[in-house]
């Protein structure tokens, strides 16, 4: 069964409120972690030396070494692009620096679900 569209709107405050509250949760259950420029440097230094171990392996005509170039090159790769689904420090910071509106967020959103459930039990259902 779809969610209404003031159900979606109530779920998207809940979870935009929750990575607010919580970054550090949202982040262990989405599996992101917070992207600082010392990462993208050593994903690009990764293909940098992959692609130097890459050209040497060729240039000795020595196999395993070409592969290990390669694979560490596809590492650094591999960081670069799974580093630009992550979000940023200042998103995670701005969610550190709001705790006080925790409480009365939560008051709203329990008096809003009190609400809802007296409403359904004098329904009659």
């Amino acid at each position: 069964m779809p969610l209404s569209e003031h159900e979606q709107r109530l779920l998207a405050q809940m979870e935009e409120q929750l990575s607010k509250d919580d970054p550090r949760l949202v982040s262990t259950l989405t599996g992101a972690r917070a992207r600082t420029p010392r990462s993208t440097l050593v994903s690009i230094s990764f293909l940098l030396i992959g692609f130097a171990t890459l050209f040497g392996g060729l240039i000795s005509q020595t196999i395993p070494v070409g592969v290990l170039g390669f694979v560490i090159a596809l590492l650094g790769i591999y960081r670069l692009i799974t580093g630009f689904r992550q979000p940023s420090n200042s998103d995670v910071r701005k969610g550190r620096k709001i705790k006080g509106a925790k409480s009365s967020w939560m008051s709203k959103l329990e008096q809003r679900w009190e609400k809802r459930q007296s409403g359904d039990n004098n329904s009659g259902y």
